[in-house]
């Protein structure tokens, strides 16, 4: 039963991840039939290559340690204090981390950058270092923290602390002994989730870190795609393989740690409103916090697109829908890209659910290294290089009977990759909550596998399938790595099209990339605010 739900998501990885991957690394290390390893040794201890690497851990490492920081406390708000509007607030939270990183950086070049709103109105410039880089990182990861740790916070019972508390504990060595340990492997799964993202940076590092600042992924594209160097390119890609490997395998460690037996309660009884002085000032601190550096980049990512030379006003969304001409950065108008954006998405949604629920199925029962392999090929998307996978889609699939390369479905199986962690992640943890007694109930009174899936896990999971189905629409929204290369110059997606008005100079393409960057925005924010009103389960870690 177990391999055959694994059956498709196996082919389905094993064809369109595991398959243009080795062909793409393989064709940039042999030559002539050889493998080129002199090559390879070549490019791990040239000095460009240890500066790419330097850069790319310690900027993931200060990311990292910046985000657990200021998202922390933010955690403990979500998980214990009940307020008016906290679930509008637990959404717009999320926001940022379901737009694509191109609209990430997009937002922060409009604060931070040359003639944005800072630049304008105090002449202070932040995008020539690294902080742009850094800010920008708390804001996409933000809610990986709230998520992964108030999510468990929120269901510890507060009773243990309180009972350390009766014993003669004060409120921190309370805290340090009973709910600390209990969180450590929520925060070190969390931790590990934010440097997995920063590491493999592209979007925003392509935007705000100009020539000075290359990650290993924005290095991978630059090889592959301006100097056509593959070699390179593929030694980087191994390079960045194994970082990803290591950490998945840790990931996967603090997961099951996770796993084990804790007191657990529904969290609208843990969460109580702010009382005193100095809850009220936790809360009220937070809420700034949100204000200023999650809703104020959106917000000026809404101002930059309105602010028109004339003045402010809608000239820049008039000008997404005019015609093209010689001149032009497209061949068809800007706004072609949101319809492309939302017919992609949705084939890549309904590929991701139906691939991540029979994944997530297989996962249910707790079993030995095979199972935990299959779950480790699942998160591999999320870190291995993008820019590889969509090259190796234009090498591998141009021949019979996978000629793809003309077809428009390339688009949605690259953007389906990445929504399928985010279905099995929100999946799981309601598949695993179904009791196995409801399921040998139906098999001994006659139903079939089919039949107990239909009549016995849908009803109970068909809430979480909403959710995930959400998360892989708004995620297949903001693909853009491997996008960028398979997408058709006359079918062009939102990030796609972002970036190409960035790449080119004069004012009236700047304010169309904010204008359609806000458009995608308000499309993730209207999709987070529906899976807000349908989640159930907290439980899973997007």
């Amino acid at each position: 039963m177990r391999l055959g739900l694994m059956a498709l998501p196996v082919a389905f990885f094993g064809l369109f991840f595991g398959y243009p991957v080795a062909t793409i690394v393989g064709r940039g290390l042999r030559e002539d039939g050889r493998w080129q390893l002199a090559r390879a040794a070549e490019v791990v201890t040239s000095p460009d290559t240890v500066q790419v690497l330097w850069f790319t851990l310690w900027q993931a490492a200060a990311s990292t340690a910046l985000t657990l920081a200021i998202a922390l406390p933010g955690a403990y708000v979500f998980a214990r204090f009940d307020f008016p509007g906290k679930r509008l607030l637990r959404a717009v939270v999320t926001v940022p981390f379901v737009l694509p990183t191109v609209v990430v950086g997009s937002a922060f070049l409009g604060l931070l950058g040359r003639g944005g709103l800072l630049d304008d109105h105090f002449g202070v410039r932040l995008d020539t270092g690294v902080w742009a880089i850094l800010l920008a990182h708390v804001f996409f990861n933000y809610a990986v923290v709230v998520r992964t740790v108030g999510g468990l916070w929120g269901q510890l019972d507060p009773r243990q602390e309180e009972a350390a508390r009766v014993l003669g504990a004060s409120r921190f060595a309370a805290w340090r002994r009973v709910t600390l340990p209990a969180l450590a492997p929520a925060v070190a799964a969390g931790a590990l989730m934010v440097f997995l993202f920063t590491f493999t940076s592209f979007g925003v590092i392509q935007i705000l870190g100009g020539a000075r600042y290359a990650t290993l992924e924005v290095e991978i594209y630059r090889q592959t795609a301006q100097l056509l160097d593959l070699p390179t390119a593929a030694v980087l890609s191994l390079l960045q393989f194994a970082a990803v490997g290591g950490l998945l395998a840790v990931h996967a460690w603090t997961v099951r740690r996770r796993e084990g037996a804790l007191r657990l309660v529904d969290e609208r009884h843990a969460a109580r409103r702010p009382s005193g002085a100095g809850q009220w000032a936790l809360l009220a601190s937070q809420l700034v916090v949100i204000a200023v550096l999650l809703v104020g980049p959106l917000l000026v990512l809404v101002e930059r697109s309105l602010a028109a030379p004339g003045g402010y006003g809608l000239d820049f969304y008039r000008a997404l829908n005019a015609p093209v001409d010689a001149a032009s950065t497209f061949v068809v108008p800007p706004l072609a890209a949101v319809g492309n954006s939302l017919s992609y998405a949705a084939v890549a949604t309904l590929i991701a659910v139906t691939v991540g629920t029979l994944a997530a199925a297989a996962l249910t029962h707790r079993a030995g290294p095979l199972v935990r392999g299959f779950d480790a090929l699942l998160m591999l998307p999320l870190g291995v290089s993008a820019v590889t996978v969509g090259f190796g889609f234009l090498i591998t699939l141009d021949e019979p009977p996978l000629d793809l390369r003309a077809s428009w479905i390339l688009v949605p199986l690259a953007q389906a990759l990445v929504g399928v962690p985010f279905v099995v992640r929100t999946m799981l943890p309601v598949l695993r909550a179904v009791d196995d007694r409801l399921r040998e109930a139906a098999a001994v009174l006659g139903a079939s596998p089919l039949r107990a899936w239909r009549e016995v896990d849908f009803p109970l999971v068909r809430r979480a399938m909403l959710v995930a189905a959400g998360f892989a629409f708004a995620v297949s929204l903001g693909e853009f790595g491997a996008t960028v290369f398979i997408a058709r110059a006359d079918e062009p997606t939102l990030p796609v099209a972002v970036e190409r008005l960035l790449g080119r100079a004069g004012e009236l393409n700047y304010g169309q990339a904010m204008a359609l960057s806000t458009i995608l925005m308000l499309v993730c924010a209207v999709t987070l605010l529906a899976l807000e009103r349908v989640r159930t389960n907290r439980s899973g870690e997007f």
